[in-house]
């Protein structure tokens, strides 16, 4: 229903998207589902937008009578704090969890002392009905466009070395130099993160990382890089911090990353008003509006 009045509302399935922070396709998906559940057509399709049949204007006045007495129930169980209470299941990559989400856990606990939470540190894309999880924070582009997500911050990765390995090997000077020094890759499972694209001028230039040393967890090879084992395309959350401290080196800084993309929290569409699911959202997304490794 939702969804249905954000299209008539906004005039269109792109514009819907963006109301409700969703993909197009998720959009056109649930629209095509509510009507062939209803057994009607609501929408006129044509070249220049789409308009309400009339069994799509009598849902819309349903829709909105029936969406305005679930706002009101929402808005009385929101402002009853005491409402915060019961488990909280949130799945976070183990880089990314290790380092940025579990150091805010007691801030967050501090503040609800009602709830509980279960936090899952895993590389893996769980499925968050199977898995019963409430939040999942997803780097990348995401598969399922059926999620609804929130975007957190901005997801960028640089090819970095310790300053001993640089020592041994020197500096590349191009994307083609790579290939002659020892890299770290991941297994087949997480395979392609090993192509590392670049923009370089006008063109986009692919580097497939091979190496003797791969792995399943981001947090062990990026301790392998530090280490000096080898050459490694790193998240910014621990990159930046690393370069700045002196352990790592930039390769390649003036050649810029193509795979620009964003860390984002993900539940699913029904659990979007869950108040502590967007207590937890919006707490990670106020956390990270200006993340520190960009300083």
């Amino acid at each position: 229903m939702r969804v249905f009045r954000a299209v008539v509302d906004t005039g269109g399935f792109s514009a819907a998207a963006r109301v409700l922070e969703a993909s197009q396709p998720f959009v056109s998906q649930t629209i095509q589902r509510l009507e062939a559940r209803l057994g009607v057509t609501l929408l006129h399709r044509t070249t220049r937008g789409h308009r309400l049949t009339p069994e799509g204007a009598r849902y819309m006045d349903l829709v909105r009578r029936t969406l305005a007495a679930i706002d009101a129930a929402d808005a009385e169980w929101q402002d009853d704090a005491a409402r915060l209470e019961g488990q909280l299941r949130v799945s976070a990559p183990i880089a990314f969890g290790l380092d940025r989400i579990t150091p805010l856990i007691p801030e967050f606990l501090s503040r609800h002392p009602g709830l509980s939470l279960d936090l899952r540190l895993t590389d893996d894309h769980e499925n968050l009905i199977e898995g019963g999880i409430d939040v999942a924070i997803r780097m990348g582009a995401l598969p399922d466009a059926s999620l609804m997500h929130r975007k957190l911050c901005r997801l960028r990765r640089l090819v970095v070395a310790a300053p001993d390995l640089v020592a041994r090997h020197g500096l590349p000077g191009s994307v083609g130099d790579l290939s002659s020094l020892p890299c770290l890759a991941w297994d087949a499972s997480r395979a392609h993160l090993n192509r590392w694209r670049f923009v370089d001028g006008n063109d986009t230039v692919t580097f497939h990382a091979q190496s003797r040393l791969r792995g399943n967890q981001g947090m062990s090879l990026f301790q392998m890089c530090l280490a000096g084992m080898g050459v490694m395309r790193v998240a910014e959350h621990l990159a930046r911090p690393a370069i700045r401290e002196g352990r790592l080196v930039q390769l390649l800084p003036d050649l810029r990353p193509a795979d620009d993309t964003a860390i984002q929290a993900v539940f699913l569409p029904e659990r979007q008003i869950v108040p502590r699911i967007r207590s937890f959202v919006d707490f990670v997304a106020d956390a990270f509006r200006a993340p520190d490794w960009e300083a």
